[in-house]
């Protein structure tokens, strides 16, 4: 069965391993951990290792998760510009200054 008619699958039932590729089929890596709310079950990204390091991949930069592969909505050059994963507050920072106004909302500022 190749991979595109792989069934979708919940971000929560993500495993580790998974291969992750941008919209144009490049490798970025693979998902190292999910991010979430899981109080408020909102689905805030992907950690991806790479061969460079560990990447946060956004929510809305994810356009496909299933158990084969994670396919992304941005292409590889785009992917060159994923923020590094410095741990739980490193991902907060940095969705801060992507998309300020969601966290302040989700943080009551």
């Amino acid at each position: 069965m190749p991979a595109d008619d792989d069934h979708q699958l919940g971000y929560q039932a993500l495993p580790r391993g998974v291969p992750v590729l941008t919209s144009d089929g490049v490798r970025l890596g693979t998902v190292h951990r999910v991010q979430d709310n899981a109080r408020e079950h909102i689905f805030d990204g992907i950690v991806v290792k790479t061969d460079k390091g560990r990447v946060f991949v956004d929510a809305p930069e994810v356009a496909r998760i299933t158990l084969r592969q994670v396919t992304l909505s941005i292409d590889a050059t785009e992917a060159q510009h994923l923020p590094e994963h410095r741990g739980t507050l490193g991902a907060i920072e940095t969705n801060l200054k992507r998309s300020g106004r969601r966290w302040r909302r989700r943080l009551g500022g």
